[in-house]
């Protein structure tokens, strides 16, 4: 049997199943569309007071959308007595964390950065600030990802978990949000977003690195300390 073997089958699950549920999947979507369109209706919807900030108000707002999700990154595994089968199984616990973020990233990271054209036309956001919106978005919502795996890991076992879930990945999202908008406004302001997004990239290499292990390790901490 293939190494890759369990932890491929339970990225395609997870896929699986999040397309079952579309309802779940299209909420941090509206959600964003949401939030974005109340920010303009607030700023007074003209381009001269909307273009400034667009790129701060859809980095929050994606950040924010696909917090939503995170709640039931384990809630499901936990339930259903999947999450003790792992912690008892032949399987690496680290690589099994690995496809959970792969797949949350691809349903809600893609997803939200995919829909970024429609944010940026609702917020007058210029088009030239575009394509750097969307890269600096695609690695974000990777290191994003990997914040929100290891909170939901600690707070898997919790039966109202949302708040502290806030408390805990709320700030650990600012250094993204600054050099992800920062590497936007570099370009509105004529200079190289090159120095931001290398950060940006840094900061979610380290996050790659470390969250698998640590959201392993909270989980089996969680499995011997249980509510």
């Amino acid at each position: 049997m293939s190494a890759t073997r369990p932890y491929r089958a339970l990225l395609m699950r997870d896929l699986h199943l999040a397309f079952r549920r579309r309802a779940d999947l299209l909420l941090p979507l509206g959600f964003a569309v949401l939030v974005v369109l109340l920010f303009g209706i607030a700023l007074g919807g003209t381009p001269e007071r909307l273009a400034p900030v667009s790129a701060p108000v859809i980095w929050v707002t994606v950040l924010l959308a696909g917090f939503l999700s995170l709640d039931g990154l384990f809630r499901p595994d936990v339930e259903d007595g999947t999450l003790d089968q792992w912690l008892a199984g032949p399987s690496s616990i680290i690589g099994l964390m690995y496809a959970k973020a792969l797949a949350h990233w691809l349903l809600y990271g893609v997803g939200l950065t995919l829909s970024t054209p429609l944010l940026a036309m609702l917020l007058n956001l210029p088009v030239k600030l575009l394509p750097v919106m969307l890269a600096a978005l695609a690695i974000g919502t990777l290191g994003a990802t990997q914040i929100g795996l290891v909170a939901a890991a600690l707070t898997a076992r919790l039966r109202r978990s949302g708040i502290l879930l806030a408390v805990i990945v709320m700030p650990l999202y600012l250094p993204l949000l600054i050099f992800g908008s920062g590497a936007v406004d570099a370009v509105r302001l004529g200079e190289s977003p090159k120095g931001a997004l290398l950060l940006l990239a840094a900061q979610t290499m380290l996050l790659l690195t470390l969250a698998p292990p640590a959201a392993a390790a909270g989980l089996r901490i969680g499995s011997d300390n249980p509510p």
